[in-house]
């Protein structure tokens, strides 16, 4: 009887190790989910237009994407592509269309694709890392009509200059 037991026992707590660890990577693999997926978000032919005629009337030469979004890619880079569940490592400047600048970190730093404007998640999976792009941002795609006061005014277009430093 004593023997029994201790083999009941015995296979209780296996049975519960198992049931356990099936739970835990369960969690685990909860936790490490990407919690972003791409942005359905596309610009309204309005802003195309607006930010068409802008690249036009400046004389830059510009791609078009099918966000709405404009990009002109001064070196592809070479690597991983970007997703919006990385981390990616970018050295940029952002000015407005008047051309003040209201952000820029030379030096480098690291987001999470997902985090950021969608301007960003559909332009930087254009290029790897080493690569340097120029986005054209219309409202929709970046702070939309509430801005980001008090540097970016509602419904501003944006340009940004990027470096891609890393893709994690």
């Amino acid at each position: 009887m004593n023997t029994s037991f201790s083999i009941r026992a015995f296979l209780g707590l296996a049975l519960l190790a198992v049931v356990s660890s099936g739970c835990l990577k369960s969690d685990d693999n909860n936790n490490n989910a990407c919690p972003y997926t791409d942005s359905p978000i596309v610009a309204s032919s309005a802003e195309v237009t607006a930010l068409q005629n802008f690249i036009t009337n400046a004389g830059l030469t510009a791609t078009a994407h099918p966000s709405g979004l404009f990009y002109n890619i001064t070196d592809p880079g070479t690597g991983s592509v970007a997703t919006v569940c990385n981390r990616v490592t970018v050295r940029y400047s952002g000015r407005l269309t008047s051309g003040a600048v209201f952000d820029s970190n030379l030096t480098g730093i690291s987001f999470t694709l997902g985090q950021l404007i969608v301007g960003w998640q559909k332009g930087i999976p254009l290029i790897r890392p080493g690569g340097k792009i120029t986005l054209y941002v219309p409202p929709s795609l970046g702070y939309g009509a509430a801005g980001a006061p008090p540097t970016i005014p509602g419904n501003a277009y944006l340009i940004f200059d990027i470096d891609l430093v890393a893709v994690q």
